[in-house]
Parts: structure tokens; sequence; C-alpha cells
């Protein structure tokens, strides 16, 4: 009986965190699959912190104590942070809330392995050590990385860019949170209850910006999308700036590869439209069923993506959507 309360009281606050994360996202974005692999990966990544640690410590005589508050995190908040950068990098991540909820994972697979570790290592230790596990040093990983994703992705969506540069600020931040926490400047006790305080208020405040953020992008988004479909599909095209645009690039392509630039931004119009259709009706409550058609649509994109070629996609780039979210919410509706 006291190893399954020191089992829950050290595992369950920070996967109850996590739902409650997922619970309260409006829009439900991040699939349970998507945060059941993403748990996954935290695991892998614990055991290959382990085997990183361990080595690092056989090669340099550095006590356990200073190791623990200057390098273990290091080593640790990096490859927590790998597959975050993964994800923004290949605009799989549409929202702040979306990578909050993706670094929380982690975090969580992380700490799951961490703490069956040390339940096997520290049988005897008093409830009170595995209160600070559970409540203090799980929900700490899990917050760490969960501060790097939201800062990363914010700063990646107000540059437009996923270079190295722009994961430099989150990864310092969650090293220091880590850092410090090793330290114990504090009681752990205390450490504890203040992060049960300032975590929820940082979440609260992620929650409302990303949904101003989303309602925002959805009304302005949607209002264009729609408007430059509908000059495309109104057969008065050549009436229109797009059709004016097109008709200067046929001295540059063939008469065919102008007519393919068409239809290829009519269909990414589409599934822009689609997508934003799709957020606006889970935000009220209705349920989406998938449409047979998207994917014959992706196939079609691909194929014309070919024949028009880089430097003819490059042509009509003042008309597409190309910034992180705008392709994120071509991912999310395939």
């Amino acid at each position: 009986m006291t190893v399954l309360v020191n089992i829950s009281i050290s595992l369950l606050p920070v996967f109850i965190f996590l739902g409650a994360l997922i619970v309260f996202d409006s829009y439900k974005l991040v699939k349970l699959r998507s945060v059941l692999r993403t748990i996954l990966i935290g695991c892998v990544v614990a055991l290959i912190c382990m085997l990183v640690n361990s080595r690092l410590l056989e090669l340099f005589s550095i006590e356990f104590s200073t190791f623990t508050k200057y390098v273990s995190p290091f080593t640790e908040e990096l490859l927590k942070a790998a597959f975050i950068v993964y994800l923004i990098k290949s605009k799989k991540v549409g929202f702040m809330v979306d990578a909050a909820i993706y670094g929380f994972a982690v975090g969580a697979g992380f700490a799951f392995v961490e703490n069956i570790f040390y339940l096997q290592r520290l049988e005897t230790a008093s409830l009170l050590v595995w209160i600070v596990r559970g409540f203090g040093t799980a929900v700490m990983h899990g917050a760490a990385t969960a501060i790097f994703a939201i800062i990363s992705k914010n700063i990646s969506d107000r540059k437009s860019s996923e270079k190295s540069t722009v994961f430099l600020p989150g990864f310092v931040a969650a090293l220091l949170v880590h850092s410090l926490y090793n330290h114990f400047i504090l009681p752990p006790i205390l450490i504890t209850l203040s992060f049960l305080i300032v975590l929820p208020l940082l979440v609260i405040i992620v929650f409302e910006r990303s949904e101003k953020a989303t309602q925002k992008w959805l009304g302005v988004g949607f209002d264009s999308d729609v408007d430059l479909l509908t000059m495309i599909t109104s057969g008065n095209i050549s009436e229109t700036r797009i059709g004016r645009y097109l008709q200067s690039l046929q001295s540059t392509f063939p008469g065919e590869v102008v007519a393919d630039m068409l239809c290829f931004l009519r269909i990414h119009l589409e599934l822009a439209v689609r997508a934003k259709g799709t957020l606006l009706m889970r935000e009220s409550g209705f349920k989406v069923s998938n449409d047979p058609e998207i994917k014959a649509k992706f196939e079609e994109m691909k194929y014309l993506e070919k024949s028009i070629g880089k430097t003819g996609k490059l042509a009509i780039l003042p008309f597409l959507h190309t910034t992180s979210r705008d392709l994120w919410q071509i991912y999310m509706i395939s």
C-alpha cells in the first residue's frame, strides 16, 4: 500500500496537470495519440540522459551536487528541447498552447522514467520525498520544457523564422529554471509550493494570449482567404490583380505552367479555408468529420507543385500564406 501511495504521489501530479492543459484547450488541436507519442519520446530522452550523464560523471571528476546543478540540467534540457525544435521547424505546432502541451508531455515522459528509477533506488524514503519529487521535480521537468516551447514558438512567430537563434532564449530560460531548482536555494517543500503557484499562473497567461492570437488570426485570415478564393472562382479572373499578375508571367513561363500555378493557388486557398472553418467549428463545440476529398486535394497539390517547379512557386509566393501558422493549418487537416 505504501509503495502504491509513493508511486501515485510521485507520478500522478505531472500527468494530471498535462490532462488539464488538454482539457482547457478550446480548439483541441493536439490529438491524444500525439500526446501519448510525445510522452513516449520523453521516456526515451530520459533513458538517453541517464546514459549520457553516467558517462560524463565517469569521464570528469565532478562532485555529484555540482554535476546536478550545472551539467545535468544542460544535457537534460538540451535533449528534451530537441523534439520541440523538430515540431516547430516542421510546422507541426500552430499556437503557443499546442507548444505548451507538447513541451509538458515531453517533460512528463521524462519525469515518469526518472521517478520510476528513483522509486527503485530510494525504497525507504519518506513520504515527503515523494511529495517533493511528484509535485516539485516532476512538474519542474514538464514546466521547464513547456517554457522552452512557449518562448520558442512565440519568438518564431514574431520573427517568422525557425533559425537556431530563435530557440536560444527559451533554452536559457528552461536551463535556469532547472538549475535553480537543483540549487535548493529554498527548502524543497517551499520550492514545490512555489511551482504549484507560479506554473498555473503562467499557463493561464499563455492560454489567454494564445486564444486571442487564434481568434485574431482566424478572423483576418479567413476573410482574406475567402476573398482571394472568390476572385479565382468568379470566372472573371483576368480582371483581378491575380489575373493581371498571372498574365504578366506568360512571358516567362509556358501557358500550361501558368494554368497549373492558378490551380495550385486555388487548391491551397481551399485547404486554408477548410482548416480555418474546422477550427471555428471546434471552438463552437461541433464535431468535424473527415472529408474524403482532402486526400485527393493534397495529391493534386503535390502534383501541381512538381509541375510548376521551385521557380514557379516563388512566382506566386506573394499570394500564398507562408508563415509558420499558415503552413501549420495545411498540416493540421492532412
